[in-house]
């Protein structure tokens, strides 16, 4: 019964006798939805003038959409993973998602990041998936968390990136991650789901808000920048992808260690293959590709740039 209530929810106020009517409830009824909604985390705004979403949530009729990807759009509260709602939504008998569906949620009770470690989402964080149909090609795969990190970067305009899949604060920080999970068949996938976490007015201890940088920056706001840039990026020619993330990493030219299949590598990180692998030169001299891992940036980056003001 909540869910009936939630779509009708704005960022203006509406009065409960409104909101009613177009329930066919009464106001009564109308205030203990929205007390449920409050209990499964969407940020219900309850005043004398009615009831509203909080400024900025990401929620339909919220956030703008320029392309394909979020006309399909599902807010909750409370939910296990994106993840698996955006798998589940797919797999709807009676209204499969399409393409470029997303999924966006407050919390989640069973996130997760790459290999298997969970994902914190604390009140504050934006949290979403979006749905790939294919074919896939598992090159195109390949290079996925790389085009999707030139589109955090893009919109969130801060720091640089870390190979494989993270956004990290100009002082090293983690503001953001990326999840990339594929139902594979062969040489090729027949769908993927594009997870992206991004600690916007909260972090968990030892990471970095958006907020800290971009301040003005609304949720609803980042999403919208964050669908028309993964629209544009996941689109783009492999040699584009990688010029791009080129420009915008904090990785290359470092010392890292990188706990890879075979054990931990460590050396220089020189480049990315055609393929988005890391190259990393080793101290005897020779260069070998990883093409999967965990890296760790030996040493500090530079000190945090100022904050700039910005509007949502």
């Amino acid at each position: 019964m909540p869910e009936r209530l939630l779509p009708l929810l704005t960022d203006q106020p509406q009065s409960g006798d409104a909101l009613g009517a177009r329930l066919g409830v009464n106001r009564v009824t109308v205030n203990t939805l929205a007390r449920r909604l409050e209990g499964e985390g969407v940020p219900v705004v309850t005043g004398r003038a009615g009831y509203a979403l909080a400024p900025g949530t990401p929620a339909p009729g919220l956030v703008a959409v320029s392309g394909t990807f979020g006309r399909a759009l599902r807010y909750r509260g409370t939910l296990g993973s994106t993840q698996d709602e955006a798998r589940a939504w797919a797999d709807d008998p009676g209204g499969p998602a399409p393409h470029g569906a997303v999924v966006v949620a407050e919390r989640q009770t069973a996130g997760r990041g790459r290999r298997g470690r969970t994902w914190d989402t604390p009140h504050g964080t934006l949290v979403f998936s979006v749905l790939l149909h294919g074919p896939l090609p598992l090159p195109d795969l390949a290079l996925m968390p790389l085009a999707a990190g030139v589109a955090l970067h893009a919109a969130c305009e801060v720091g640089g990136l870390k190979w494989p899949n993270d956004l990290l604060a100009p002082d090293g920080r983690k503001l953001a991650g990326i999840l990339l999970e594929a139902d594979l068949r062969g040489e090729e996938a027949r769908r993927a789901v594009l997870g992206l976490g991004v600690n916007v007015a909260a972090a968990p201890p030892g990471a970095a808000g958006l907020h800290e940088f971009r301040p003005g920056l609304t949720r609803a706001a980042l999403l919208s920048r964050l669908l028309a840039e993964l629209e544009r990026w996941l689109s783009a020619p492999p040699d584009e992808v990688l010029a791009a993330w080129r420009r915008s990493n904090l990785t290359l030219g470092r010392e890292v260690r990188v706990k890879a299949a075979r054990g931990e590598v460590s050396g220089t990180a020189l480049d990315l293959d055609a393929g988005g692998s890391l190259l990393v030169r080793l101290p005897g001299g020779s260069t070998v590709p990883v093409h999967a891992g965990d890296v760790q940036l030996v040493g500090s980056l530079q000190a945090p740039s100022r904050p700039q003001e910005d509007t949502p």
